[in-house]
């Protein structure tokens, strides 16, 4: 498949809420790119222990020359370089303007501070990467 004919990338991002009318059309509510997890007490660790997260990734695809199915991979990869399990998806294109908006609801373990990708993958051809950034907000309680 020509990439450079198509599929074209129309959005590629996380947000907390999507809603799709009748027609198809989607609104974004809060798109992000930052997540502050924040931990307080009395004990609170110093490094920030793992934590999962519901993540809301929205792909919308525009097919130009593509057409057909086609396997699309999410290769999360974690702050230390490290690879994740790979997620698997079916894309169906129809040609020209026409496209596939995903709109996915997935449950990610976030166990260390710094930048996440997601890289976003048709069988053997990067489109795009997702960047999150964690950060960690720990605020102690002092016991008099």
């Amino acid at each position: 498949m020509p990439y450079e004919e198509g599929p074209y990338i129309q959005v590629a991002c996380f947000c907390d809420q999507v809603i799709e009318d009748k027609s198809g059309a989607i609104s974004l509510i809060r798109i992000i790119d930052t997540i502050t997890h924040s931990v307080g007490g009395p004990n609170t660790p110093e490094e920030m222990q793992p934590f999962s997260r519901t993540l809301t990734p929205v792909l919308s695809l525009k097919s130009g020359v593509a057409r057909g199915r086609n396997s699309l991979t999410i290769k999360p990869e974690l702050p230390t370089g490290e690879s994740k399990d790979p997620l698997l998806f079916t894309v169906h294109f129809e040609g020209e303007e026409k496209g596939t908006n995903l709109i996915l609801q997935m449950n990610f373990l976030f166990q260390y501070e710094g930048l996440y990708w997601f890289e976003i993958w048709l069988p053997d051809h990067k489109l795009t990467a997702i960047p999150i950034r964690v950060r960690y907000n720990r605020s102690m309680t002092i016991v008099a």
